[in-house]
């Protein structure tokens, strides 16, 4: 459900990033129509992204998901680091399940595609600035499957090795196999055995179903 109008509340502070110039002229001037939503500011990289946000402190960032060869999800995460409080929401024209889960991981308000109606895309943000989240619902299912599915791998996920773990925590920062294995000073071979008796482990047989049944499991065993 999105967030009712912010009648007579000041307007939403947001940062554009894409790496498209055209993309970001195009939604400064649908946002300069609206009456809810103020541009403070705007980024086409992930370094100017992180440093805008911590220049500006908006409450909202909306992002594409691939800034030229960088990743959003990089940012998102070290925006996130210094500004808890902003909150990050993806505007992309990729519907992947992987990067989705990615973007959730990395704390990530919002998943959203660029064939999004204008008015539909102000509720969103709206929703956000106020502490929903908002997942677009073509893209929704794929990510409950994938949370759900880790959530019933839970109950053997403590029979990983401290070795599993470590592999299991480069992959949940989206690393392959052959930069796994140069982190650990291992074969890519060996990388591929650990994750083969991880994927066992955990009742999955996909990375991305791995990460999020392992990111479930850290956040779990986490001293409080």
């Amino acid at each position: 459900m999105m967030a009712a109008r912010r009648k007579g509340s000041a307007r939403i502070r947001l940062l554009l990033v894409d790496d498209h110039e055209v993309v970001r002229l195009g939604l400064r001037t649908l946002f300069a129509r609206s009456s809810q939503v103020e541009v403070v500011g705007e980024a086409a990289r992930v370094a100017d992204a992180i440093s805008e946000a911590r220049r500006l402190r908006p409450a909202v960032v909306l992002m594409d998901l691939r800034l030229g060869d960088e990743s959003g999800v990089d940012a998102c995460r070290a925006i996130l680091s210094h500004e808890p409080s902003t909150r990050v929401l993806f505007l992309t024209s990729y519907p992947d399940e992987q990067a989705v889960r990615a973007t959730v991981l990395a704390g990530a308000a919002g998943y959203l595609l660029k064939e999004i109606g204008h008015r539909a895309l102000i509720e969103a943000i709206e929703a956000v600035a106020a502490g929903q989240s908002i997942l677009d619902p073509k893209v929704t299912q794929s990510v409950l499957t994938q949370l759900s599915d880790g959530a019933k791998a839970m109950h053997t996920a403590e029979a990983l090795s401290p070795q599993e773990k470590r592999v299991l925590a480069h992959v949940v920062e989206g690393k392959t196999n052959k930069e796994i294995a140069i982190a650990l000073g291992l074969s890519d071979k060996t990388i591929k055995n650990y994750l083969s008796n991880a994927f066992q482990k955990l009742q999955v047989n996909r990375r991305s179903h791995a990460a999020v049944a392992f990111t479930k499991l850290a956040s779990r065993t986490e001293p409080r």
